[in-house]
């Protein structure tokens, strides 16, 4: 049986990642992100990384959008990452925790003005009368703030999966495709290979 620890994995992950920065025409960070509500119905959508580490892979989100309020209620979440310039994929499960405040700021510190007057101006996940109400709160925010710091709404931060499973996917031909699959034990991570 092959034991891995994280940092191998996390190495291994962070080298398709800057292989799929290379090659992938948009968004090379884009996940799927899979949530479930109080009464276990999934949900999926699309979502950026925004860093990845021996403690996780964080995202950034309205904490009172649909995500948000599922991952508050039902903290565990899978990602899916595909590459079609690859023709690889990366699956992780685990559980999820807040980012710190500290790490919120300063990654919120760092987006455009623009998307920071928009963290503040939409209510995100929410029904919306028209694209003007959406307008007229940009508006708002934009002179609330016209000069000096945005400050991060308190609704608005970071989560981070602290991953339990991974699976490196590599296409093969014939669809007989390679599936490397870890368990995280408390001897390290297990590796076992699947049948694709």
């Amino acid at each position: 049986m092959t034991v891995k620890t994280f940092p191998e994995l996390l190495a291994e992950f962070q080298s398709w990642m800057a292989e799929a920065e290379q090659s992938e025409p948009n968004d090379p960070t884009a996940m799927a992100l899979a949530t479930a509500d109080a009464d276990g119905q999934p949900s999926l959508r699309m979502v950026l990384l925004k860093n990845a580490d021996e403690r996780g892979f964080v995202f950034y989100t309205n904490f009172d959008s649909q995500k948000g309020t599922e991952l508050q209620k039902n903290p565990k979440a899978a990602l899916c990452f595909h590459w079609k310039s690859l023709r690889r994929s990366i699956r992780i499960q685990g559980r999820v925790e807040k980012v710190s405040d500290a790490e919120a700021d300063a990654y919120f510190d760092s987006r455009p003005r623009d998307s920071r007057i928009g963290a503040w101006a939409s209510q995100q996940s929410r029904p919306m009368e028209g694209r003007f109400s959406l307008e007229a709160a940009v508006a708002k925010y934009a002179t609330k703030y016209a000069i000096g710091h945005i400050p991060r709404p308190d609704y608005w931060s970071g989560f981070r999966v602290v991953p339990d499973r991974m699976e490196f996917w590599r296409d093969r031909p014939f669809r007989l495709h390679e599936r490397r699959h870890y368990d995280r034990t408390t001897e390290g991570w297990t590796e076992s290979v699947l049948y694709p």
